[in-house]
């Protein structure tokens, strides 16, 4: 799988790790719910979409992995991330027919990539190969001029301008930095900006190295990072577009990464709709906030106690 991931252009090489390409590769086998053959590739064709924790399952069953069912969420951020991004396997929320309630909801592989998985080992590979690379250049290139005629604009507290690819997570991160950071952001510029097709669209990683945060390449790097230096206080802010609330074990982690950061640290989920937002509710970890674009002047505080006057 990873000889076959590299021959289509996906940058197997650039993964910090041999256990991080292993990864990728494995999840990328039990989306297509491939044990023993290519040839058993299942895609979106078949209607066959499998959840983060199935996928789990599948890797520990059928290839001897000991993965902890919590770590549901790293098969999205990490193991699958690039190949959803290059379109190998599609995530079902990005498919119009699929109902939000669809209990079917999931990731599947791309049909023309199963179809070229069942390919490998046999004459017809190389040219399979070769239409499938060159089908992706003339994707690339659509998708590209598309994107560059439907950029985001959005200016930062700064008055620093930039421009966000099209599509409801960044018209998200644009409402975040121009409606709720002036509104509730104590003054807050803002550090870091990923955008869906740029990474780091915007990083101040001299204000960060000075807060004592952690490496800005790390895995676990929220969407959008402001800093108030009036209260000292450092907004780590998640999109919430399709996946990916502010839960207990992401609070977790990133605490522990931050454990030496000089600044006091607030956790926000933000959201388009409230729709949206019940949809995650009950995944949110408790002392963290959540913002919901539909109603700008509304927080969500998850920590009580700070309202009823009661210490720790």
């Amino acid at each position: 799988m990873l000889d076959i991931l590299s021959m289509v252009g996906i940058p197997v090489e650039d993964l910090p790790s041999d256990r991080r390409r292993e990864k990728m590769a494995g999840a990328c086998l039990a989306t297509g719910q491939i044990i023993s053959s290519f040839k058993q590739a299942k895609s979106v064709m078949n209607g066959s979409f499998l959840k983060t924790r199935d996928i789990i399952s599948f890797e520990n069953t059928h290839y001897g992995e000991h993965i902890s069912p919590g770590s549901y969420d790293d098969i999205r951020r990490k193991d699958l991330k690039i190949l959803v991004e290059e379109g190998l396997v599609v995530n079902s929320s990005s498919i119009d027919q699929a109902a939000t309630n669809n209990p079917n909801r999931g990731y599947s592989l791309d049909a023309q990539f199963a179809n070229l998985l069942k390919a490998y080992g046999t004459k017809k590979w190389d040219e399979r190969l070769s239409v499938f690379i060159e089908m992706r250049q003339k994707v690339k290139q659509e998708l590209e001029k598309k994107r560059m005629m439907a950029k985001i604009p959005v200016t930062l507290p700064s008055g620093i301008a930039l421009e966000l690819s099209s599509g409801e997570h960044n018209l998200l991160q644009k409402k975040i930095i121009e409606e709720f950071l002036p509104k509730w952001g104590m003054g807050a510029s803002v550090l870091y900006v990923g955008d869906t097709s740029n990474k780091y669209l915007f990083l101040d990683n001299k204000a960060l190295e000075s807060l004592h945060f952690f490496p800005i390449d790390h895995d676990e790097l929220p969407d959008i990072v402001a800093y108030s230096k009036e209260k000292n206080l450092l907004y780590l802010i998640e999109v919430v577009h399709s996946s990916g609330p502010m839960d207990e074990l992401r609070v977790a982690r990133l605490k522990k990464k931050l454990a030496d950061c000089t600044a006091n640290i607030v956790f926000f989920t933000a959201f388009l709709s409230r729709r949206m937002y019940q949809k995650y509710c009950l995944n949110i970890a408790w002392e963290t906030e959540v913002w919901i674009a539909e109603i700008p002047d509304h927080l969500i505080h998850l920590n009580g106690y700070k309202y009823l006057e009661i210490n720790k």
